[in-house]
C-alpha cells in the first residue's frame, strides 16, 4: 500500500503548505502546474495503453467498453451529477461561512476520491506492485491540497484519512481476489484505464472536456466480459 500512503501523506503535506500560504496559490502557479500534470496524464495514460495492446486477447474489447461504458455513465449522467454537486457545495460554502471548513472538505473528498487514477491506481498497485498510478495521482492531490487549504485551513488534512480508507479498500478487494484476476483481464483494464487517465490529462489541459466520469462505466465492462467467458 505504498502508493497510498504516499497519496494520502502527499495531501497532508500540501494542506499544511497551502495553510500556511493564507493568501492562496496565484493563478499563473496554478496554471502552470496543472499544464505539466496534465501532460504526465496524457504520457502515462497513453503509454499503460499502448504498452498493453500486444497483451490484448480481444483488440476490439476496449473499443465495446468504451462504448457501452459512456453509453451508460452519460445515461446516469455521472459527470453531470458531480460537477453539480461541486457546485451545490461551492454555493453553499458561500452562504454558509461558519461551515466553510466542513464545505471545503466535502468538496475536496470527492474530488480527491472520484477519477480513474484514485480507483485504479490501488488496483494495479495490489496486482501488480506498480505505484505509477497512484503516485500521478498523489501529485495531482498535493496541487489541489494547497489550493484547498490556502482557502479553507489546516482542518483541510482530514481528508487524508478518508482518501486512504477509500483507496485501501479498492488494494484489499483486489489484493484478496487477485487470484480470479488473470493477466489477460489486467491488460483490458490497463487498456481502457490508461484511456481514461489520457482523457483526465486533456481535460486538464483544457483542450477537451472528455467527461472521464461518464466514462468509468467502460472499466467494468472487460470483467463482465471475462465473467461471462469463463461460464461459457
Amino acid at each position: 500500500m505504498i502508493g497510498t500512503i504516499v497519496n494520502a501523506t502527499t495531501i497532508i503535506v500540501g494542506s499544511i503548505i497551502g495553510s500556511l500560504l493564507h493568501r492562496g496559490v496565484k493563478e499563473k502557479y496554478k496554471e502552470v502546474l496543472y499544464t505539466g500534470l496534465g501532460l504526465a496524464s496524457l504520457a502515462i495514460g497513453l503509454n499503460a495503453t499502448i504498452s498493453h495492446f500486444s497483451q490484448s486477447q480481444y483488440p476490439v474489447l476496449f473499443i465495446i467498453s468504451l462504448a457501452i461504458g459512456g453509453v451508460i455513465g452519460t445515461a446516469l449522467d455521472i459527470d453531470g451529477r458531480f460537477k453539480r454537486l461541486i457546485d451545490k457545495l461551492q454555493r453553499e460554502k458561500k452562504k454558509k461561512d461558519g461551515n466553510r471548513l466542513a464545505e471545503g472538505l466535502s468538496t475536496a473528498i470527492l474530488l480527491y476520491c472520484i477519477g480513474p487514477l484514485s480507483m485504479l491506481g490501488p488496483v494495479i498497485s495490489a496486482l501488480k506492485g506498480d505505484h505509477t498510478f497512484l503516485f500521478t495521482n498523489a501529485t495531482l492531490d498535493l496541487v489541489s491540497s494547497m489550493v484547498f487549504s490556502s482557502t479553507y485551513g489546516i482542518g483541510m488534512v482530514l481528508a487524508a484519512p478518508v482518501l486512504f480508507c477509500w483507496q485501501g479498500m479498492f488494494w484489499l478487494v483486489a489484493h484478496i481476489s487477485s487470484t480470479a484476476i488473470s493477466d489477460a483481464l489486467m491488460a483490458e483494464l490497463l487498456i481502457v484505464g490508461g484511456l481514461l487517465i489520457t482523457g483526465s490529462g486533456l481535460s486538464l489541459l483544457n483542450l477537451k472536456d472528455c467527461k472521464t466520469l461518464n466514462l468509468l462505466p467502460a472499466l467494468l465492462v472487460p470483467v463482465v466480459w471475462f465473467l461471462i467467458r469463463s461460464v461459457i
